[in-house]
């Protein structure tokens, strides 16, 4: 009878590997379920290992075709024996921008991949850094490799360019010996995050602007170009229609109280900064971006974009499932969606699946949460949760591309009704002088 290997987690988050006989994948992922592990990931074993003699601390096998597993090893997690440079510290703050990452995470991907050394390829890669604090972090990542730390905990102690995402995925790619592969994974994922992300601030950015000139170039004419109008009228001594009256009232407004203008849109901007930064505000401020219209569409669709791809690239990498999604519920930015991924924590520690929590928040879509029901049934959940990311990201751009086409008009078309109101209550009354100065 053919056999499967697999890995699952336990009721208590505990991530197994073991072996099953079954028939076909299916009744094998069946054998798994019955006894109470939630299966990651399952594939037929093409040939039988030597045989080895069992160590005492592991548990026998299971009779009758059951699965057989012994605990994963778990990643090391060294102490913190240094700090971070002072120099990273007080002149640049310790961070690295994106860009910078990710091209130095390709780069030692490349030279890991080559065969060299990790210490000799984070000195190649430290030596070209131009001087900031990538230079520095790295010499202070290849000194402490180079006195006998792990890669991962040596980039721990510079939490401010690496979060936890990163030295996870680096851990697990020690652990499986796979580093290269893994940091390979890391440069992708961080570029297609960062196109997302240019993409969704792109849609926001181009309205903005817009609005923000409209705004400013009616205040200027409200300011300068009314008044000598209303200077006109008055000595030509005009009946103004409503129209015109209402212009002049705006405009004397706009003169008189120009301040409150200015600072009512900063206080409310103050407020709801200072409110945003409660966990009420983050919900609220965050449901409300992923009901808006237009915009609305856009951002749910990226965060679910960046909780598949996330999750789908740490789970491909060997990390726990429950670490895991402890790492995706500080990297989504959404505090609706993080509340989602807690539930989901849960019942993933309970032996239940992933799916049912994700349709409770009302976020997902149901093609997304069928999708991943299906990669829990076969043991390929992190496959799905990638092609899923790879949709929805194809999906932010026509969304993108749809909102500017929309967007587009309707400003023009606001401008041009705001225009066009200026200079009709400006005309009515030039029309009136206009008869009188005929009729004399």
């Amino acid at each position: 009878m053919p056999r499967y290997t697999f890995e699952a987690v336990d009721k208590t988050g505990r991530k197994l590997r073991g072996e099953v006989e079954a028939t076909a994948a299916q009744e094998a992922i069946g054998k798994i379920k019955a006894k109470g592990l939630n299966p990651l990931a399952v594939k037929e074993k093409e040939a039988p290992p030597a045989p080895k003699p069992a160590a005492p601390s592991q548990p026998p096998p299971q009779k009758g075709g059951g699965p057989s597993y012994t605990p994963s090893p778990a990643p090391k997690k060294g102490g913190l024996r240094s700090k971070p440079s002072f120099l990273s510290i007080s002149l640049f703050g310790g961070s690295v921008s994106q860009k910078q990452l990710t091209q130095f995470t390709q780069q030692l991907s490349v030279l890991q991949n080559a065969g060299l050394p990790i210490t000799r390829s984070l000195k190649i890669l430290a030596n070209q850094q131009k001087p900031g604090a990538l230079k520095s972090i790295a010499t202070n990542v290849a000194e402490d490799v180079e006195t006998g730390s792990s890669l991962s905990d040596a980039l721990a102690r510079h939490p401010k360019a690496f979060n936890k995402l990163y030295i996870n995925m680096v851990r697990a790619g020690e652990a499986g010996g796979i580093l290269d592969i893994i940091l390979q994974r890391l440069a992708s994922f961080m570029e297609k995050s960062q196109a997302l992300k240019r993409k969704v601030i792109g849609a926001s950015i181009y309205p903005v602007v817009v609005l923000l000139i409209a705004f400013l170039v009616v205040f200027g004419i409200m300011w300068f170009i009314i008044p000598k109008f209303v200077g006109i009228f008055h000595k030509m001594k005009v009946d103004l229609p409503v129209m015109t009256s209402f212009l002049m009232d705006t405009s004397a407004f706009v003169s008189r109280f120009w301040f409150i203008i200015v600072l009512v849109p900063i206080a409310i901007f103050i407020v709801l900064r200072v409110y945003s930064k409660t966990k009420a505000g983050r919900i609220a401020f965050d449901r409300l971006k992923i009901n808006m219209p237009l915009f609305g569409t856009i951002v749910r669709k990226a965060v679910i974009a960046r909780f598949t791809r996330t999750l789908g690239t740490l789970l491909q990498s060997g990390v726990n499932i429950l670490e895991a999604l402890n790492i995706v519920k500080g990297a989504v930015g959404n505090e609706v969606v993080t509340k989602a991924i807690e539930h989901v924590h849960d019942s993933v520690r309970e032996g239940e699946s992933i799916a049912a929590p994700l349709a409770q928040s009302k976020v997902f879509d149901d093609m997304v949460i069928n999708m991943i029901e299906v990669g829990e049934e076969t043991g390929e959940l992190d496959k799905m949760l990638l092609k899923v990311a790879d949709t929805y990201e194809a999906e932010v751009d026509a969304s993108v591309s749809n909102l500017m086409n929309i967007l587009e008009p309707l400003l023009i078309l606001t401008l041009g009704v705001i225009v066009g109101f200026i200079v009709v209550a400006l005309f009515l009354p030039l029309v009136s002088i206009l008869k009188n100065v005929g009729g004399k």
